[in-house]
């Protein structure tokens, strides 16, 4: 790999993100909640022309602060409202991620480890597939590292040897700390600090950086968030900050309706979800390499420290937290990904095998083949599986929806099963850089097709018949209504307009009262029997778990 420069190493890089993450980009509805509410924040940042104060359905939003808002609303404003727009943001945030990865691990160790680095995060499964999203997490979780990444080089500037550089770090991280916090709200705060007070302990409480640096690092998030809150504070009073910190509060700790879990939910996620890093990962965490590489001992311990504190930090406090989504804890992505390029760099350095992790690439990795090969399989025989939602009526009724299933569906977990036979001849005959190379890209181009063949048939039996009839009241002077489940694709996909009448909002009007225009009513089989007492509305029709009523005005 030292044959290469840099730049083109880059170059690649860049290229290789760009193929993976942009094409398909709108070829499925947003899905319920993340991706369709921020969507439809931005969309109504458009639609308002108010870009300071997030809404949903034209109300104020207090759960996330609007940075990542903006650049979709940006993006929305380029290419149209729609899915590629709303999921650009994060796609472009992969290639800058993985440009990230390969400069830093460049800078500490070399070339070989940068470019592991990057091949590790776009090879494992959840790290690839979150930057084909519309969630805030990529850019968030970006920021946090940025940050710390400037932290620990202001940190070392302020230890000797130093080079003069410690105040441009300490201005760098806090800014991106600030970004952070203007991505996702108080948390990226919080956990750069929880990791910073746990390394001052594992340093035996020895200073870590000097006042003046803190100082500075204050100052920059200060001046960062400020160019939102003081301007808001200033426009429009303290009333949406306000709400904005204590919605904060309740989001650490309470549990979303639907969102609750084990304490070891994110463990599991992450072994399985991060395959095959995960595993080159806990290799080095149970037994660390012991590394001779000719690096300054601030650069070689230090940072594997921090990275390690990290992942402890982001895992333990996203177990703790009551509400438990997979996205939660993908920070931890970062550190996981470090971890196994120091094992990756050492394969590939010294030409050597795996070690135990062998015996567990081949386990694991058939999870996800068996699933891939499984569900075509399933699909075209839907109803052998009916038996085990008996007691789901919703679920029940979501099979019913008439999705097509070719059999081609299952050369996704064909081409995974290949690379790892591949993968496993190669070992054998000690060729153990290209075994590598052959299950991570293999991973990476095993994600693409599995998206490009399943992600569409999921979505049509999961939410397909609701954004249908959404999208046929796009231009329909009505009112659009979910009721006894939290939805917002009847707001993005029947493209509501501004409200000019408040009693849209108020559920008793849009049901009893003498309202001005028809109002759709959609609930789940669930809820029929309740929302079927409610007087003068008339059932439409049903559909895959979905029944769609209407009030004529």
């Amino acid at each position: 790999m030292r044959a290469h420069s840099s730049l083109r190493i880059q170059l690649t890089i860049a290229i290789v993100a760009l193929l993976l993450f942009v094409p398909g980009l709108g070829a499925v509805h947003l899905f319920d909640w993340d991706e369709i509410n921020f969507a439809e924040i931005a969309r109504e940042m458009l639609a308002t022309n108010d870009w300071l104060q997030p809404r949903i359905d034209y109300v104020p939003f207090y759960e996330k602060p609007p940075l990542f808002i903006w650049m979709q609303a940006a993006s929305m404003s380029v290419f149209g409202v729609g899915e590629f727009a709303a999921r650009l943001p994060n796609a472009i945030c992969g290639i800058v991620t993985l440009l990230v990865l390969f400069r830093i691990g460049e800078r500490l160790r070399g070339r070989t480890f940068g470019a592991l680095w990057a091949l590790a995060y776009v090879g494992s499964i959840l790290p690839n597939l979150y930057f084909r999203s519309g969630i805030i997490d990529p850019w968030f979780n970006l920021f946090i590292f940025l940050g710390l990444n400037s932290l620990i080089r202001a940190a070392q500037e302020d230890h000797p040897p130093a080079t003069g550089h410690g105040t441009r770090h300490a201005l760098l991280s806090g800014l991106f700390f600030g970004l952070a916090v203007l991505t996702k709200g108080p948390v990226g705060i919080l956990v750069p600090g929880l990791v910073a007070a746990v390394m001052w302990m594992r340093s035996g409480f020895r200073s870590l950086i000097r006042v003046r640096s803190l100082l500075m690092i204050a100052a920059a998030l200060l001046i960062t968030v400020s160019t939102w809150f003081v301007v808001d504070l200033i426009r429009n009073g303290p009333g949406f900050m306000v709400a904005f910190f204590w919605r904060q509060v309740a989001m650490l700790t309470t549990e979303d309706a639907g969102h609750g879990g084990f304490f070891g939910y994110h463990f599991v996620v992450l072994l399985i979800g991060c395959f095959p890093a995960s595993l080159f990962a806990a290799q080095e965490l149970w037994k660390p390499m012991r590394t001779t590489e000719p690096l300054h001992p601030v650069q070689r311990g230090e940072h594997r420290r921090w990275m390690v504190i990290l992942f402890w930090v982001v895992l333990v406090l996203f177990s703790v937290v009551k509400t438990k989504i997979v996205h939660y804890s993908s920070l931890c992505y970062f550190p996981l990904t470090y971890l196994a390029a120091l094992r990756l760099t050492r394969v590939w350095k010294e030409n050597t095998g795996f070690g135990r992790v062998r015996y567990l690439i081949g386990p694991v990795g058939m999870v996800f083949v068996i699933a891939a090969i499984a569900l075509p399989i399933v699909g075209t025989h839907i109803d052998m599986i009916k038996p085990l939602f008996a007691k789901d009526p919703f679920a029940l009724a979501n099979l019913e929806a008439n999705v097509h299933w070719s059999g081609w569906e299952a050369s996704a977990g064909i081409l995974l099963l290949a690379v790892f036979g591949i993968g496993h001849f190669l070992y054998e005959r000690a060729r153990f850089r290209i075994s590598l190379v052959t299950v991570f890209a293999g991973t990476a181009l095993f994600v693409t097709l599995a998206l490009y063949f399943f992600i569409n048939r999921i979505e049509a039996y999961s939410q397909g018949a609701a954004i249908t009839f959404f999208e046929e009241r796009q231009g329909e002077k009505c009112y659009v209504i979910t009721k006894d489940y939290k939805s917002y694709a009847h707001l993005f996909y029947a493209r509501t307009p501004p409200v000019t009448d408040e009693r849209a909002h108020d559920e008793e009007w849009l049901l009893h009262g003498d309202i001005d225009r028809p109002v759709y009513v959609v609930c789940k089989v669930t809820g029929t029997a309740e929302v079927a007492k409610i007087p003068g509305l008339t059932e439409l029709y049903r559909r895959n778990g979905f029944v769609f009523f209407r009030r004529e005005p």
